[in-house]
């Protein structure tokens, strides 16, 4: 587990700027370089002269915050909800029988090279 006090000083003005970011999409004004300069104050932090021009830059270019918040891998979620098809037990059965067949294939080797033969 990391400490925001084990941050670079880089590191440190990166977050600011990428939080101020995202409190000016939540607060639905755009992303320029005057109001994440207006919210980094606000917050009582201050970056370098070149972190708000550059981030406002890159997130005009994108398109926009929704073009890193929507991103498809984003993150790694918490696992699915409870099952909710019949398909699921014979897609299961299919795989298992398709990796029986594989292994018989192979002529009874593992994955280690070794046959059959208890070890």
């Amino acid at each position: 587990r990391m400490s925001l006090s084990e941050l670079t000083a880089t590191q440190k003005e990166e977050l600011v700027v990428s939080l101020a970011a995202l409190v000016c999409h939540d607060a639905e004004v755009e992303t320029s370089s005057d109001n994440l300069n207006s919210v980094i104050q606000a917050s009582g932090n201050s970056v370098a002269a070149y972190w708000t021009p550059l981030f406002s830059s890159m997130i005009e270019k994108c398109g926009g915050i929704e073009a890193f918040l929507a991103a498809p891998s984003a993150g790694g979620g918490g696992g699915g909800g409870g099952g909710g098809g019949g398909a699921a037990p014979a897609a299961e059965e299919k795989k298992e029988e398709e990796e029986e067949e594989s292994a018989e294939e192979m002529g009874g080797m593992d994955m280690f090279g070794g046959g059959d033969d208890g070890y």
